[in-house]
Order: structure tokens, then sequence, then C-alpha cells
């Protein structure tokens, strides 16, 4: 026996955290009852668990995949607005997957796939400060002392960011390009950081994901990782 949110972490559905959320939203339901409520026990082996009326369990065999989001896609396993989402690549898929944390609708690059929801857990939890690396093309010229200050961190809404890792890649014209390494997670975190020194962002590509590398993957397109590459993950 598990409580439900345990379960449907466990499953890849999402993150302990927001399977509380989609239990309270009514999201859930254990052999065809709605569960509103957090507690609940599940025995993992007889009940039936699903989501959105899509059963959900644990696989025995686990997939990791890196994918390229292209702008334009939403992060989600659904959208209420109608919009293309993520999973809509992954429909044909033998088992069901579910994205690692999220990338913004008008941002692209690398974002990482898979059932295995123990580590999802552990790669999203901020106690392991996992490194997320951005291409930023931003405003106009962001000046070495507008870079020192994203190292040292920035306010946004009350609290100081922690220290970030900081590179200008190259000036171009009425814009620089600018490498960012963030271990939070806020929501648009990487815009509103440039946007507490003056500048926006043009355009945003995630490039890594702890040790996985975006490369030469063409956008749009998505592979497994290798073992290796799993278990560089594992070893975070």
């Amino acid at each position: 026996m598990m409580r439900l949110q345990k379960y449907l972490a466990l499953c890849g559905v999402a993150s302990r955290r927001n399977a509380e959320k989609l239990i309270a939203e009514g999201h859930v339901t254990v052999n065809g009852a709605a569960v509103t409520e957090m507690g609940v026990q599940i025995d993992e082996e007889k009940d039936r668990v699903c989501v959105d009326g899509t059963p959900v369990r644990m696989e025995t065999e686990k997939h990791y995949l890196a994918y390229y989001k292209p702008v334009g896609e939403v992060t989600t396993v659904s959208d209420p607005e109608g919009r293309e989402t993520v999973m809509d690549k992954f429909r044909d898929y033998p088992v069901r997957l579910y994205p690692v944390g999220r990338l913004d609708f008008d941002s692209e690059g690398l974002l990482l796939l898979t059932n295995d929801g123990e580590m999802m857990q552990h790669l999203l939890h901020p106690s392991h400060e996992v490194p997320k690396c951005y291409l930023c093309r931003v405003s106009n010229r962001v000046t070495e002392e507008e870079l020192r200050r994203l190292r040292q961190g920035v306010m946004i809404e009350g609290r100081l960011t922690s220290p970030a890792e900081v590179r200008l890649v190259r000036y171009e014209t009425f814009a620089s390009v600018v490498l960012v390494t963030i271990h939070e997670g806020r929501n648009r975190q990487v815009r509103r950081m440039f946007e507490a020194i003056g500048h926006q962002v043009v355009a945003l590509r995630r490039i890594g994901f702890g040790p996985i590398q975006l490369g030469d993957l063409p956008r749009g397109m998505w592979r497994r990782l290798t073992d290796a590459e799993v278990r560089r993950l594992k070893e975070l």
C-alpha cells in the first residue's frame, strides 16, 4: 500500500507536489471514483488509477529521452487552451512519458522525458541543484557590471536568486548573446533575471540539463539517452 500522490510520482505523472495538485483539482480517479483528498492509500497491484481518464501504472522498463522542444509547444501533458503540447509528439510511444520540468511556450531546447518517476523527483528537487544551461539572445549590450550582478544574484519577487554562471558569448547589432547556467527552477527565471538588470530576452534555448547536452539534435526531434548518460544522471 502507498499514498496516491506517491504512486503518481513513481509512475512519472508529476512531482509529488504537482500530483497533489492534480488530485485536489479532480483529475484523478481510483477504481472509477474521483479522489480529491490527500492521504488516500492505494494497492498498486490491485487498484486502477487514472489521470483524466487515462490509466497510469509503474512501468518495469524505464525509458529516458532527450527532445529538442521548439518554440510554440506547451510543456504539459494537456493544455486547456488547446495548444500543441510536447506530449503530442509521443502519443504513439510504447510507454507513457512525462517531461522533467518545463520549458516556456516561447523557449526552445533540451527537454528530458522519462517514465522513471523516482529519477524525475530527484532531478527536480531543489536540494540537488541540477545545473541547467541556457543560450540567451538579449536586447542591447549587456555590460560587465550587469553580468557581475547576475553572477552574484538579483532580486525576483523579493527573493535573491542563487549565484549563476554567466559568460558573454558575443555582441550583435542591438543585442548580446549570453550563456547562463542556473541551479534553481523558478518560473521563467532566466527571463526575469535579465529583466531585473534592464534587458529583455529575445530568444532562449536550453542547451544543457545536468550532464546531458542538446548537441546537434535537430529541432523537433528526439533520441534515447545512452546508458552512460543515464548513469551520470543517476549519479546526481
